[in-house]
């Protein structure tokens, strides 16, 4: 009974931390945290977009089978990468510079 027990807690553990990966490659993805190989910040919405897709998809077949709060988590990510995502497509249409891209300073000359 213990093993069952120790198991499915290790089983959240995992599934938690499955979230956290694909939340922070998708925040990575959409210019909001630096990318560790590089050392920069790179926007690839399309990368972004299937990666959002990606954890929508894993939300919609785990339906039914999460506890309550692995649901509420999956849900909040889900839904706080989709409105970074909408975020991050009107700057790319307003022509807003490359999160990481290098600006003019009229200060400088540059």
């Amino acid at each position: 009974m213990a093993h069952n027990a120790d198991e499915g807690e290790r089983n959240s553990f995992l599934f938690r931390h499955l979230i956290a990966m694909f939340e922070a490659l998708a925040l990575q993805q959409l210019g909001k945290l630096v990318n560790p190989i590089t050392g920069n910040v790179e926007r690839d919405l399309r990368q972004a977009r299937i990666t959002i897709d990606m954890l929508a998809m894993i939300r919609d077949k785990t339906a039914g089978n999460c506890a309550p709060d692995e649901k509420r988590l999956l849900d909040a990510v889900v839904t706080e990468l989709q409105m970074n995502y909408i975020d991050e497509t009107k700057r790319a249409d307003v022509g807003a510079p490359e999160p990481g891209s290098e600006q003019s300073d009229p200060e400088s000359g540059n």
